[in-house]
């Protein structure tokens, strides 16, 4: 066997323990499936399910392609179960290159060896292989996701999950008659993996995607595709709770439906105060439930997701999905469906603003708030954009450079062993734990005229924060103007929730904008967009120890470098400790669909 693995110069038993190529983990990870599944049989709150990634055709705008998704369906499977369950999800890569799954927004206490981002919790599951990850649910409720943590294979293969409230409980709004789920995605015409390859080959702009989706189908707004739109079939009178994801690549939506008004109760499983609007801005890694009573007129009604872009140095997808919503009964169909009127300019980031400034957390006995007040470490983190050196000045980017993204001037690259594995293992050479708190330099970070060299290129690493157990952490993010390139980030972190105790435009003032945070009902959420040219202020306990991603949600910044991890240590007992690896690990020596000697990615060798 070769791989990078083999380079490591610890002989002793972790090594071994790390290569998982031998036949006794095999046989072992078997049995404990085998296990998990009698368990399964005996325990209701405990469920396992199959994931077969498969190559299948899909024809949509007029071509058919061939690409990755799970059990051949578009959006995936849904996972359905209730809060407090465990499920196990044996994943066969029946593909042609490295995969991960990742459990957006599940906390999963303890485990990060299921959380599932590459080269972070672990490494991609090779094709032909198959791997088996534990989830846990705990206080989460509502609506979350699943998806594809490597390389761009996210734009296929993620699917909606639906956390029930636990038996003997319910939701803290009124029953609504039925439930439908509504997953917003990219659609691109040509091979996903290619034209990432192409992309971050040249060091330019990300390809944009050819359309969008609701639910799979375009819609009546594309060619080839009114046949297949997708029908949300309502009666009149009742009320329907949405369970909406939004799994598109790099887009933030608007999304609303014809004359029909929306009631917000729920975001990234978590309950709101009920805010009643005609639409809402739902970004990349969002998921929220919304109630729509069939209170019109008998009729069809269009679903619309039209896309919300605030950036200046790049471009978007221009093109609006449809849906329709359908009343049942007698009467004469329209040859076409109403249209919504006031749809929100693709840049108005007012109205954008104002819908996300607005949710506030329900609050209530039953679903309290834990605002931490005694902050223990404080961040503040500057999302730029940035440029990397190329050979030659040979690159796509400005001057011949790499276009790049970061935090704090870092951009982050994928080590050859996932992190979480080189720390449980005590592997060094993977990973510096030295992640700066701040930036190094401190300048007008929304200034226009932010093109020089001093500011747009970035340093790049594999650099980690470490918290102790229990540290409770404050982080202001800072959007900038850096490459004149100022947009909306919404940055998701793993493995927690954390509470949005402010938002705001400009440069954050650490003596006045704290005295505005709302430390009463703020929103708890996994993912936050980051206004442009402005900031957001979340906070949390890191009572959860183990390895977790933090990233930015649009895949061209992630892939760029916008990320860091955050290693949280252990606490002093069983309880308040890392879990430890299951008996199967997917190796480090098979690289995901780049490999490390191609992409920009990974760490070359010092």
């Amino acid at each position: 066997m070769t791989g990078y693995i083999l380079k490591v110069k610890d002989t002793d038993t972790k090594k071994m323990k790390l290569m998982n190529t031998g036949l006794f983990l095999h046989v072992a990870g078997f049995v404990v499936c085998c296990g998990m599944m009698l368990h399964c049989a005996a325990d209701s709150k405990v469920h396992y399910h199959e994931f077969h990634l498969t190559e299948s055709n899909f024809t949509r705008l007029c071509s058919t392609k061939t690409m990755l998704t799970v059990n051949e369906s578009f959006p995936g499977p849904v996972i359905r179960v209730r809060k407090g369950d465990t499920i196990y999800v044996n994943i066969h890569n029946q593909g042609s290159y490295g995969v991960t799954i990742h459990w957006h927004g599940v906390k999963n206490p303890r485990n990060p060896w299921g959380d599932g981002p590459e080269y972070i919790t672990q490494c991609p599951i090779p094709p032909g292989t198959n791997f088996t990850q534990e989830v846990i649910f705990t206080t989460e409720e509502g609506t979350l996701w699943w998806h594809a943590h490597s390389d761009w294979t996210r734009a296929t293969v993620h699917g909606a999950i639906v956390v029930l409230p636990a038996l003997g409980t319910t939701y803290p709004f009124p029953q609504p008659d039925a439930e439908e789920i509504i997953v917003l995605a990219s659609w691109y015409k040509h091979d996903v993996m290619e034209l990432m390859t192409e992309s971050l080959n040249s060091g330019g702009k990300a390809n944009l995607s050819d359309a969008f989706t609701i639910n799979g189908q375009p819609g009546d707004l594309y060619p080839c595709s009114k046949e297949t739109t997708y029908r949300l079939m309502v009666d009149y009178g009742k009320t329907y709770l949405l369970r909406i994801v939004n799994a598109a690549q790099n887009q933030d939506f608007f999304f609303m439906i014809a004359k029909h008004k929306f009631t917000v109760v729920g975001g990234d499983a978590s309950y709101f105060k009920p805010l009643t609007t005609p639409y809402i801005m739902i970004t990349p890694g969002e998921s929220m439930d919304v109630l729509v009573t069939a209170d019109q007129p008998l009729g069809e009604y269009y679903i619309v997701a039209t896309p919300y872009f605030d950036g200046g140095g790049d471009n978007y997808d221009h093109s609006t999905a449809t849906a329709i919503f359908e009343y049942r009964g007698n009467y004469t169909h329209p040859s076409t469906p109403s249209f919504p009127y006031h749809i929100p300019a693709y840049n108005d980031t007012v109205v954008a603003s104002l819908f996300t400034n607005q949710i506030r957390s329900l609050a209530s006995p039953e679903h309290p708030v834990d605002v931490p007040l005694d902050v223990t470490t404080r961040m503040y983190l500057v999302a730029t954009m940035n440029m990397l050196p190329c050979p030659n000045d040979s690159c796509a980017g400005p001057d011949g450079y790499r276009l790049a993204a970061g935090l704090n001037n870092k951009t982050f690259e994928n080590p050859k062993v996932d992190i979480l594995q080189a720390y449980y293992w005590n592997l060094s050479g993977f990973y510096e734990p030295n992640f700066s708190d701040q930036p190094l330099h401190y300048f007008n970070f929304t200034s226009d005229d932010l093109v020089s060299n001093n500011v747009t290129v970035s340093d790049p690493g594999t650099r980690v924060k470490v918290l102790n157990y229990n540290e409770t952490v404050e982080i202001v993010f800072q959007g900038t103007d850096v490459m004149n390139a100022a947009e909306n980030h919404p940055i998701h972190l793993h493995g927690y929730k954390f509470y949005v105790v402010g938002r705001g435009q400009g440069i954050f003032n650490n003596v006045t904008d704290p005295k505005n945070y709302n430390l009463y009902d703020p929103p708890e959420l996994n993912t936050i967009p980051i206004p442009k040219d402005g900031w957001a202020t979340i906070r949390f306990k890191a009572s959860n120890p183990g390895v977790w991603f933090m990233h930015c949600h649009y895949d061209r910044h992630m892939t760029w470098g916008m990320d860091t991890a955050f290693i949280v240590k252990s606490g002093g007992t069983a309880e308040t400790s890392m879990k430890g690896p299951p008996a199967y690990m997917p190796p480090c020596d098979l690289e995901s669909f780049l490999g490390s000697k191609d992409s920009m990615l990974l760490r070359e060798d010092r």
